[in-house]
């Protein structure tokens, strides 16, 4: 069976990512196959993964899948190892799920531990300690050490490991090459990323000398796994359409893969190349993105919103998440206050201009039957942008709560076959 780690770390901005990316780029130039994977909601990192190793990058999330969905992720993707990416904080979680912590307990797997040590010596084995001994069902195997300022500071630092008998792999010093560049969701895109490449192999060099692998793929695991289950999301249609570019790039690959195992034809197409949906559709999905980054592309490609105009006035399904919701609207208002006609199927007018987070995990009750399920199906479902609402008409299509049950105000909209969602559906509720 194959094997797994996580890597995890005490906070988000310690390295976990870079040291991630590094291992399953070191261990692939080895000639392994691995599997990555990515702990919570997320769509960028994966991406990387994927760079990183040749092989799609799947997300595991023990607040909106249940241990079947977990174990079918798992079981459908076996490799020689598996490398799995934390979120957050090791046991950073939402409402006591959710956390990478909770993954591990999980799955079995051991966490590889890492300790931005920038200003620290013996604090550092203190916190791995703690984080070692903080839940029993949770095993540290082992931390990796970033932004290590020399080998004396590594031995000092060695020394009080040492004393506290937890394994030390190894560390990266702090070098900028390491570094990925950022915007507002997070790190920029993988596939606007040119010197990709380079980047990634100079972590697996670091990683090659400064850290020892073959003790890090020993610690790995086989997964304990629950019986394996699907989501139960059902496909929108026979023949989705499906943009797929750099402003429409956010979508859970689970989704697509279960789509195709009930025997939907996924087509994909690029509104910022002006494609319109495909004709022989029966659904259209606009997923996620940057439209705000492209909004002017957008509202100019005329091919893609006849299209979409064109598909509404027949009758097909059409549905929009977050970028995809607000691409369905009548405008979107940049950062700069300028605003972009889109393609007016649904009231909605967005704004980048007067920004507010919105961020957290949502539980969606349909309140009529769309694409995403009948009448009454509960969505399990995650939300994080920064448009504001200027207005909104249309008929709400959930009923919203978030992880403390509190109503959110995010209802979504639907008009005719039209219907658009500010979270992204990542599973049915499981009881």
């Amino acid at each position: 069976m194959t094997r797994g780690l996580i890597v995890g770390a005490v906070r988000s901005g310690a390295g976990k990512t870079t040291v991630a990316l590094g291992l399953m780029r070191a261990f692939a130039r080895r000639g392994l196959s691995v599997q990555p994977y990515k702990c919570g909601p997320d769509y960028i990192d994966p991406a990387f993964h994927a760079a990183a190793t040749g092989r799609p990058s799947y997300n595991l999330d023990s607040w909106a899948m249940a241990p079947g969905l977990l174990a079918d992720l798992v079981a459908r993707h076996p490799a020689d190892l598996i490398v799995t990416e934390g979120v957050m904080g090791l046991f950073d979680g939402a409402g006591g799920r959710g956390a990478t912590s909770d993954i591990a307990a999980s799955l079995g797997w051991p966490v590889v531990l890492v300790l931005d040590v920038k200003g620290q010596i013996e604090t550092a084995a203190a916190v791995a300690s703690g984080c070692a001994n903080f839940r029993d069902d949770v095993g540290v195997a082992g931390v990796i050490l970033n932004r290590v300022a020399s080998a004396r500071h590594l031995g000092m630092i060695r020394s009080a490991f040492d004393r506290v008998g937890i394994k030390l792999f190894g560390g990266l010093a702090n070098d900028p090459r390491f570094a990925l560049p950022e915007r507002h969701l997070g790190l920029v895109q993988a596939i606007e990323t040119a010197d990709l490449e380079t980047r990634l192999d100079a972590v697996a060099d670091a990683l090659q000398e400064s850290v020892d692998l073959d003790a890090i793929r020993h610690v790995a695991r086989p997964a304990k796994l629950a019986e394996p289950t699907t989501d139960g999301l059902r496909p929108p249609g026979q023949r989705i359409a499906v943009a797929r570019d750099r402003a429409f790039s956010f979508f859970y690959p689970h989704l697509l893969d279960r789509w195709r195992r009930d025997g939907a034809e996924i087509l994909p197409f690029s509104p910022l190349a002006d494609e319109a949906p495909g004709a022989r559709a029966d659904a259209v999905w606009l997923p996620g993105g940057y439209p705000e980054l492209h909004a002017g592309t957008l509202a100019a490609a005329s091919r893609f919103l006849d299209g979409l105009r064109q598909a509404a006035a027949r009758g097909v399904a059409i549905h929009g998440e977050c970028g995809g919701y607000m691409v369905l609207g009548q405008g979107l208002e940049d950062a700069d206050g300028r605003r972009h006609a889109m393609a007016g199927l649904l009231t909605l007018e967005t704004s980048y201009a007067r920004r507010r987070l919105h961020i957290g995990y949502r539980r969606a009750r349909l309140r009529g039957e769309c694409v995403l399920g009948p009448a009454g199906t509960e969505i399990m479902g995650h939300e994080f942008h920064y448009a504001r609402t200027l207005s909104i008409g249309d008929e709400p299509l959930v009923d919203c709560r978030d992880v403390t049950g509190a109503v959110v105000p995010e209802a979504g909209a639907r008009h005719r076959s039209v219907s658009g969602t500010f979270f992204h559906a990542i599973s049915l509720r499981q009881a």
